[in-house]
């Protein structure tokens, strides 16, 4: 069975720094054996804002009917899920935000209604990546993001030591991360990391 791959590309600008980023991801686990690569891109998906209703609570799934009806089976299918998306006045920018919110209906699910997110065998066999990048070069830029992207793995049954993390900072213009010294090969190093974990999780 290939490894499936899951990735959202969470910026509004296309092919900016943070997409690049996963790009490079993603072009170093196309050239590992079996692996099935679904890439997203969030302002094209079509997922709109959580509206707060809590209805997931009673009915177990969302009321509204947009591009999570798709995305919703693919989450829980796919072994590994990366979130790609940059810093926007020190916070994750909102369309990836937005995502996150709708899982929502994941938390729910699990800690409401109490029911499983993902059967019991694949616990620990799922592996998240957080992908960033940040115009400021602050070490401190990316703190506001990360209380986020660990919400958005673990409803999902992803937990802190099964998720991995690369951010850049100082990269603002569109392109800037191509000139970075240690971007591209840090990213296909992970993607090399992340697919030898994943092997070795579903054969294990």
């Amino acid at each position: 069975m290939p490894i499936k791959v899951l990735a959202f590309a969470g910026s509004p600008r296309r092919h900016g720094n943070s997409e690049t980023l996963l790009d490079w991801v993603l072009d170093a686990m196309r050239r590992e054996p079996d692996v099935d690569i679904d890439k997203v891109v969030l302002v094209d998906a079509d997922v709109n804002p959580c509206q707060g209703c809590n209805a997931c609570e009673i009915l177990n799934k969302c009321i509204q009917r947009d591009g999570m009806d798709v995305l919703h089976d693919k989450i829980i299918d796919a072994d590994v899920i990366i979130l790609a998306a940059p810093i926007f006045c020190m916070g994750i920018c909102s369309q990836a935000k937005a995502l996150i919110d709708r899982f929502q209906v994941f938390r729910s699910r699990k800690y409401v209604l109490g029911l499983p997110i993902i059967p019991p065998e694949r616990k620990g066999k799922r592996l998240g990546v957080f992908l960033s990048t940040a115009g400021q070069n602050w070490d401190h830029v990316f703190n506001g993001a990360v209380p986020s992207v660990k919400c958005f793995f673990h409803v999902i049954d992803v937990k802190d030591k099964d998720i991995q993390y690369l951010m850049v900072n100082g990269v603002d213009e569109k392109g800037a991360i191509k000139k970075h010294p240690n971007a591209q090969k840090d990213a296909e190093r992970l993607a090399r990391e992340v697919i030898t974990d994943i092997r070795a999780r579903l054969s294990g």
